[in-house]
C-alpha cells in the first residue's frame, strides 16, 4: 500500500513538472514570437528615424536580445527532452549573453579599449568551458 501511494505521488509530481515546463515553454515561445514580430515592425521604424544610427541601434539591440531569448528557449527544451540541465547549453546561453552585452557596448560607444580586452577574455573563458563541457559530457 505504501509503495503504491509513493508511486502515485511521484507520478503526480512528474506530471505537474511536465505541465509547468510545457506552460513555461509555451510562454517563452509566445514571447519569442512577439519579439520577432516587434523586431520586424521596427525595421520600418529604423528607416523612418531621423538618425539611421538610432534606428539601427534599437534594431541591433532587439535582434541580439532575441538570440539570447532563443538560447534560453533551447535550454528549456533541452531540459524537458533530457530531464537534466546540460552544462554546455547553459554555457552557450552565457556566451550569447556576454556577446550581446559586448556588441551593444561597442555599438553604443560605451566600452573602452581595456574593457574590450576583459569582455573578450570572459568570452574566451566561456567558449573554452563550453568546449570542455562538450568534450567531456559523457554522451557519445
Amino acid at each position: 500500500m505504501r509503495k503504491s501511494l509513493q508511486q502515485t505521488i511521484l507520478r503526480g509530481f512528474r506530471l505537474t513538472v511536465q505541465l509547468i515546463f510545457n506552460l513555461a515553454i509555451l510562454a517563452l515561445l509566445l514571447g519569442l514570437l512577439i519579439g520577432v514580430g516587434r523586431t520586424l515592425l521596427e525595421i520600418g521604424l529604423a528607416i523612418s528615424e531621423p538618425s539611421v544610427r538610432l534606428g539601427l541601434k534599437d534594431l541591433v539591440t532587439n535582434v541580439l536580445s532575441l538570440v539570447v531569448m532563443l538560447e534560453l528557449v533551447r535550454a528549456f527544451v533541452e531540459y524537458f527532452e533530457f530531464e537534466r540541465i546540460r552544462l554546455e547549453v547553459l554555457l552557450e546561453v552565457g556566451v550569447a549573453f556576454v556577446l550581446r552585452e559586448m556588441l551593444l557596448g561597442l555599438f553604443g560607444g560605451e566600452i573602452q579599449s581595456t574593457q574590450v580586452l576583459f569582455w573578450s577574455g570572459g568570452l574566451l573563458a566561456l567558449v573554452a568551458a563550453r568546449t570542455l563541457a562538450a568534450q567531456y559530457s559523457g554522451e557519445k
